[in-house]
């Protein structure tokens, strides 16, 4: 499949001039007459096969492969330089670009399928019923690679997912969009694994984009402070922590809120934003958290550990487990 496609589908210089040289050496063999040395050898009865009421004969078979491979070799150079002329507008956003891209493909490589055909010979109008059956592959067989295409499609018109926007599927999983192709997009995920989505998954189920409209994100962190402690100036010092982070910023600003009076703990919620939320979260969550912990220790703001009361009612059948102490027993009687 893939010398196939070095094939039909060459890139690079050495590849160019190799379509230029070839072209130019069948031609000049064919206005010589030499190529009718090769006919008379291969275009006879021994050399020749059915397939219905076509007779097909070694040298046409040679001539049309021939005549394909040039013709595809021309439209994937057409395809290349179109390709290489569509990625110098800068003024153009990437999902437009990839857009004309693959129309410009798809058109390329359409009319080439055409011009090939019509040279080879082949009558378009017998390619009705094969245009039947294709549609009957695509209602059936090839229906998910139609449906992810035109989801493709879809996202690329609507901009509701491009390059390197970070966004999180259902299942959790979450990177950035680094590719968007005809039949899947390429995410990358934090830990640098490459996960192939198809196109259909972000139209019909739920996607989250972290950088739709913006870049900027919010950051929670659960907080408990101890009763004996001050929880006014525990709150002061959680903002305080908060705003201190170079990547904080004032709009909005950082909220901390009271959240419940727990078991053992009064628990407090910090948010705070930062405004790139592709260079990360933990990091900042992660010295925000830092920065409290010592603001507490300096000003003796305790964070509890979990705390049970244990209250015995009855203290029947402990003398059995443990001694009781003989002052106690004295002062029973």
């Amino acid at each position: 499949m893939s010398l196939l496609r070095q094939i039909l589908k060459p890139r690079g210089t050495p590849a160019k001039w190799l379509v230029f040289i070839t072209l130019f050496a069948v031609l000049l063999l064919g206005g010589l007459g030499y190529l009718d040395v090769v006919k008379h050898y291969l275009d006879t009865d021994q050399a020749s096969f059915a397939v219905g009421a076509y007779k097909i004969s070694a040298y046409r078979a040679l001539h049309s492969a021939l005549i394909v491979i040039l013709v595809f070799w021309g439209a994937a150079i057409v395809a290349d330089i179109a390709e290489n002329r569509l990625s110098k507008i800068k003024k153009m956003r990437a999902s437009n670009r990839s857009l004309l891209t693959k129309l410009a493909h798809i058109l390329i490589y359409f009319v080439a399928a055409l011009v090939a055909l019509d040279i080879v010979g082949i009558d378009l109008t017998t390619l009705t019923v094969f245009s039947g059956a294709v549609g009957i592959g695509l209602g059936f067989g090839l229906q998910k690679i139609a449906s992810n295409f035109i989801s493709g499609l879809i996202l690329l018109l609507e901009k509701s997912v491009e390059q390197d926007d970070l966004v999180e599927l259902m299942d959790g999983t979450a990177g950035f969009v680094r590719k968007s192709s005809a039949r899947y997009t390429l995410l990358e995920t934090f830990d640098g694994k490459e996960i192939m989505i198809p196109n259909e998954d972000f139209i019909t189920n739920r996607v989250i984009n972290w950088t739709f409209t913006n870049s900027k994100g919010r950051i929670e962190a659960l907080i408990g402070v101890s009763y004996d402690s001050d929880i006014e100036k525990a709150r002061d010092l959680i903002l305080e922590a908060a705003k201190e982070h170079p990547r904080c910023i004032d709009d909005p600003e950082p909220k901390c809120f009271l959240r419940n009076f727990g078991d053992s703990s009064v628990d407090f919620v910090l948010h705070f934003w930062v405004k790139d939320v592709t260079q990360g979260r933990w990091e900042p969550h992660s010295e925000v958290l830092f920065e409290i912990w010592r603001k507490f220790k300096e000003n003796n703001i305790e964070i509890p550990f979990p705390q049970r009361d244990l209250h015995i009612r009855s203290a029947k059948g402990l003398e059995a487990i443990a001694p009781i102490n003989p002052a106690a027993k004295t002062a029973k009687k």
